[in-house]
Parts: C-alpha cells; structure tokens; sequence
C-alpha cells in the first residue's frame, strides 16, 4: 500500500504543549504508511487582505502554502483557549485558504483531535475548528470523535503517554483516519 503523506497541524506553539505532545503519540501509533509530519506555525505572519491585494504577500504565506500542496491529508491537533481554537490556528487556517479560490485545504480530507487539561478535552475548540474546516470544504472525519481531557494526568514525568487506554483510542484513531483518507481522496 502506497505511503500517505498528512501535515499535522499543532495549534499550540508552547514549548511542553499538550497538543504536540498528544500529536507525536498518534504519530508513534499510527500505521506506518500513514506518514505524520508536524508542520510549524509559529513564524506565520499575521493574516492581512491588505498584504495580498497589494501583492505583498510575506514569505511565510507563501512557503506555507508551497509546504501543505505536498500532503495527502491534514491532521489538526487543537488546545482549547476560551472555548475555541487557538489564534495561531485560525491565523494559519486563513493564510492557507487564501488567495481567494486557490485554498491549500480544499478537497482534501482531515482529523480533529482537541487537548484540554479540563475534563471535556477541549470540546469547544473541536467544534469551531470542525465549523472552519466545512467552510474550507475540508472532509473532516465525524467518527470516531477526539476529546483528549484531563490531559496532564496520561502522560508520565517525560511528557510521554502512559496510559495504555489512551494509546489504545490513538492507534484506533490512526486507523480509522487512514480509512477515511483511503475513502476521501
């Protein structure tokens, strides 16, 4: 079977995130033709309609976009801040739908995994993000559903998972992504 190539976008730019530390753990688990790879944000220029109507678009706009054309699939990994996703996600979110009509997005399909220290895993981010994602015709996989809560206490003292259950519910979210790739493309 043919390798498939997803970016995994972290909308958390902390050093000991939550979300990359659960995205590295899916990349761990998952099937091996399923190639992870997370794709840094954190140097993307804020998005400004000025810029592009101006032809002034950043390099960071520009090599972003030229980075996620290569993927297959987009795997989104989401804190929660104030019941929504993160400014840096939605900034790169909008930066990568744009010029108008050439969306690095559309088409393609996708995965939702929302991180929260709080014990509903970040449920409103999911379902922001998941409302953003349908407006960018991205095909975002409905089951099974990612709440990753009360995050802090699966990982061991080298930030790694621990709990066996939740290693478990990854693996089986891989597979099930690379089948709704498998179908979605």
């Amino acid at each position: 079977m043919n390798n498939i190539n997803v970016a995994v976008i972290v909308g958390s730019l902390r050093k000991e995130s939550f979300s990359k530390k659960i995205a590295l753990a899916i990349k761990d688990v998952s099937p091996k033709n399923l190639n992870l790879e997370l794709i840094d944000i954190s140097q993307i220029e804020m998005y400004n309609q000025d810029l592009e109507a101006e032809k002034r678009e950043p390099e960071s706009w520009l090599a972003f976009r030229d980075e996620l054309k290569k993927y297959d699939a987009f795997l989104f990994v989401t804190p929660e801040y104030n019941r929504s996703m993160s400014g840096v996600l939605k900034n790169a979110l909008d930066v990568g739908s744009r010029p108008y009509g050439y969306s690095v997005w559309n088409g393609k399909p996708g995965a939702i995994v929302s991180v929260s220290p709080g014990a509903i895993g970040g449920f409103g981010a999911n379902h922001h993000l998941r409302q953003v994602l349908t407006f960018l015709n991205v095909a975002t996989m409905q089951q099974p559903e990612a709440y990753i809560g009360s995050v802090h206490t699966l990982l061991n003292d080298k930030g790694i998972i621990a709990n066996t259950d939740t290693l478990k519910f990854l693996n089986q979210f891989a597979n099930s992504f690379l089948k709704w790739i498998q179908a979605n493309s």
